[in-house]
């Protein structure tokens, strides 16, 4: 996986793209992930960990970048990423071995970002 600036880069315009075709379609899913990832039993910081692990094992690079950029700003931390990422590989075996240390690197690099208020 490339670095996360580079990931970021590299889908932002074809994804401009795809919402003036479809806006209804992605208002939709930003208004659902904005309901499923708010506060409530569990933190928005555990529901993006959450997001991560599944990105981690659906090995999707730009969701990982994306939830690991939302895990650092709803403020986990690292070591429970890298937590996270073990239950990843629990549940993964090899491939948890390669996207667990993916996710870990995308969540340094938004580390290194500023936090946007």
């Amino acid at each position: 996986m490339e670095h996360s600036s580079h990931i970021r880069e590299e889908l932002r315009q074809p994804a401009m793209e795809l919402r003036r075709e479809i806006p209804d379609v992605l208002r939709a899913f930003a208004d659902l992930s904005k309901a499923a990832m708010a506060d409530g039993a569990l933190s928005g910081a555990i529901k993006e960990l959450v997001a991560l692990a599944i990105a981690a094992t659906r090995e999707c690079d730009g969701c990982v970048v994306a939830h690991a950029r939302g895990a650092r700003r709803a403020g986990a931390t690292r070591q429970q990423v890298a937590e996270t990422m073990g239950v990843v590989i629990l549940m993964n075996g090899g491939p948890g071995t390669v996207w667990g240390p993916r996710a870990l690197r995308a969540f340094d690099e938004a580390a290194e970002e500023p936090v946007a208020d």
